[in-house]
């Protein structure tokens, strides 16, 4: 048998035929005689080695970038309601191109801080005090029968959880930030709902709030007081909750709503 399978072999070398061809090694569609990257090398495992992950491409944090820097403009009064902003001049304001910008304002555009102008840009939305006051009446019917259930069934143990969120927001709230300020209030609503275990009650919940914090066209300019008063309210509300005081627990609520800054 050895006898046969060498006469073969020099038979396939004699008539210009490869004695044996490996895929992937020296043969196939390569083309020349170095390995391939990532091939069988040196009695590695005669298989191709997978390639290191590519890194995945930068765009969506560039967006993201752009979209904090936006929200935050928005929120410090830099972008007027009511003007026009177009994205080319926005991304040279960046140092960036228009096309995240464009994303980033359709993302606000969902938001509901800015609108489209056909070959134009974005205008910000300008926010009337009715407007504000009915989103605040909608976070009220949303969330106040939420937290007095929480009120009556969670453990009180689990109220000490949110207190460093709550503590957070009054450190954010006393820079006098209003951008720093909207994002920790936001993140103490987030975390006191999310104790109903209702991921969608969760979302919806942020997505009003959200909307409830940009400013109004012509609404007061809130000072570092208020937003520090505001933030004392999270933590008033947990210990009227820790109290079990439904009273005080709806009123504070309520009243957190209508006073939002």
């Amino acid at each position: 048998m050895e006898q046969g399978r060498a006469r073969t072999e020099a038979s396939r070398t004699a008539t210009g035929v490869p004695a044996r061809a490996t895929p992937g090694v020296h043969g196939g569609h390569h083309g020349r005689d170095e390995p391939a990257r990532g091939e069988h090398v040196h009695g590695e495992r005669p298989y191709p080695v997978p390639a290191p992950a590519r890194r995945m491409p930068t765009r969506y944090s560039v967006r993201g970038q752009v979209l904090d820097a936006l929200r935050k403009a928005l929120l410090s009064g830099e972008l007027v309601p009511g003007e026009v902003y177009s994205g080319p001049a926005l991304g040279e304001r960046f140092g960036v191109s228009a096309t995240p910008v464009r994303e980033a304002m359709q993302q606000l555009v969902l938001e509901g801080a800015v609108e489209v102008v056909p070959n134009r840009g974005f205008r910000v939305t300008r926010r009337s005090a009715r407007d504000l006051a009915e989103l605040a009446e909608v976070r009220a019917l949303l969330e106040v029968p939420v937290v007095l259930r929480l009120a009556r069934t969670v453990p009180e143990a689990r109220w000490a959880e949110l207190v460093p969120v709550a503590e957070a927001a009054s450190a954010a709230a006393a820079t006098g930030d209003r951008a720093l300020y909207a994002e920790a209030d936001r993140a103490f609503h987030r975390a006191l709902l999310g104790l109903a275990g209702n991921h969608q009650l969760t979302v919806v919940a942020e997505e009003l709030h959200r909307r409830a914090q940009w400013p109004a066209a012509h609404g007061p300019a809130f000072g570092c007081a208020d937003l520090v008063a505001d933030a004392a309210e999270h933590l008033e509300l947990l210990d009227a909750l820790v109290a079990g005081d439904l009273g005080a627990v709806e009123a504070l609520v309520t009243g957190h709503f209508t006073g939002a800054v």
